[in-house]
């Protein structure tokens, strides 16, 4: 018999559609990291002497704009041109020393990179320290036009979402997307549009309500919150919270500055608490980890859940984000974000409640400072409300990736590829 599927649609910040992006689709700029032949190489990274994995520490292939990122479990996969055999690679972690391989010594597909822990003293580096920490996130604010990208940028990058009920993954969509980003210090939206997309959904997983992400990558694009503050902590909300130093890290030799925040007790909305990484030296963000307030319960599912039956209470129990910045000559650039937002579902007189795990991950590949395209193509336009799973056919084309560099998958939606591959050439 055929379920009748209610439909849960969620976006990640209700705030984050008030503003209308016009979408744009750059062919030949996407197209400047495809090539015929090209190298794949894969590995783990770990910390020196504990071996555990380190999550999100970036590669960068030196004199080039290409980048990725490791896993959660510390699982890389780097995919350069065969044309340059001597590529050098840097692997940069906050508190680990930089490490610069050339990939062409790396013969063992699954090979093992270890990070050392920075053994800097942090009285060795001679710098000006911060009145307090809320002076120090003012700074920020007042050097963004110093600090930040100033002209345009169309840029690659590999979005990826993923729907989990429990531990199941029930629904997964992947995209190789375009992205016009505008001036940090310009009031302008960013552009976006899909190239290509992939996808596969198991609703039976889902029982019978049908979860959806309205927005897909534009919910990773805006948590760019140094771009977009005013889905995040602007200059004028610093007082609705309370800030302290952490422990300071090193990172490539120079001093971050790590501020904790959260929201004042007298506030009673839903706000962040996380962690900031600030650049001693020219006081930019280069990382931050924060989460939102979801103790009201009501207030926090208000933000995030656009639509659902009447007999179904829905309520967010964790939503976090992460997004990471990446420096080049002097500037710093959106490179990385991840946002993951986790729920419960309660059906009316049913003793038992469902957990969702949505996650919206996007990592920057590539990118040129130049207008690669004649023109818009309005067709690719990725709509506000569109559902990246309802825009894509499936996992048909076994070259999708070609040369383009993403993040190496989590084990358990490996898994769900290879069974989706598998069925597909059954039938």
């Amino acid at each position: 018999m055929k379920k009748n599927y209610f439909n849960i649609n969620v976006q990640f910040n209700s705030l984050l559609f008030l503003c209308t992006a016009l979408l744009v689709f750059f062919t030949s700029s996407v197209k400047s990291q495809e090539s015929d032949k090209f190298i794949e190489y894969k590995g783990l990274v770990i910390s020196k002497g504990s071996n555990n994995p380190l999550p999100f520490v970036n590669l960068v292939v030196e004199g080039t704009n290409i980048a990725t990122v490791t896993n959660s479990e510390g699982n890389f996969s780097l995919k350069i041109d065969e044309a340059l055999p001597n590529a050098k690679v840097t692997f940069t972690y906050p508190g680990y020393q930089k490490l610069i391989i050339i990939m062409a010594d790396l013969s063992d597909e699954n090979s093992v990179i270890s990070l050392s822990p920075q053994t800097y003293e942090l009285d060795e580096i001679n710098i000006s320290r911060p009145k307090n920490a809320l002076y120090l996130v003012q700074q920020v604010f007042d050097n963004i036009d110093k600090n930040y990208a100033d002209q345009d940028n169309f840029m690659t990058a590999f979005y990826r979402e993923t729907i989990n009920k429990r531990n199941r993954s029930a629904s997964l969509a992947e995209a190789v997307v375009t992205i016009q980003k505008k001036p940090y210090a310009s009031y302008e939206t960013d552009l976006i549009s899909i190239y290509k997309a992939r996808k596969s959904t198991n609703y039976d997983r889902l029982d019978t309500v049908a979860i959806k992400l309205q927005g897909g990558p534009l919910n990773a694009l805006y948590a760019d919150l140094v771009k977009y503050p005013k889905y995040f902590i602007t200059p004028q909300s610093l007082s609705n919270y309370d800030f302290s130093f952490g422990e300071p890290l090193i990172n490539d030799g120079s001093m971050v500055y790590v501020v904790n925040f959260k929201q004042k007790s007298t506030i009673n909305e839903p706000l962040y608490y996380g962690k900031l990484f600030i650049d001693a030296q020219s006081n930019a963000l280069t990382n931050a980890i924060y989460n939102l307030n979801v103790e009201d319960r009501n207030a926090a599912a208000a933000l995030f859940v656009k639509k659902k039956p009447n007999r179904v209470k829905v309520y967010p129990t964790e939503i976090s984000y992460r997004i990471d910045y990446r420096n080049k000559d002097g500037k710093w650039y959106y490179s990385y974000s991840n946002v993951q937002l986790e729920f419960v579902v309660n059906w009316k007189r049913k003793l038992f409640n469902s957990k969702y795990r949505i996650s919206s991950e996007m990592l920057i590949t590539d990118w040129e400072t130049e207008l690669m395209s004649d023109g818009i193509d309005r067709k690719s336009k990725f709509k506000q409300n569109a559902v990246l799973a309802d825009e894509v056919s499936g996992f048909a084309d076994p070259e999708f990736w070609g040369a383009y560099n993403v993040i190496e998958p989590e084990k358990s939606i490996q898994q769900a590829i290879d069974k989706i591959q598998k069925q597909i050439k059954r039938d």
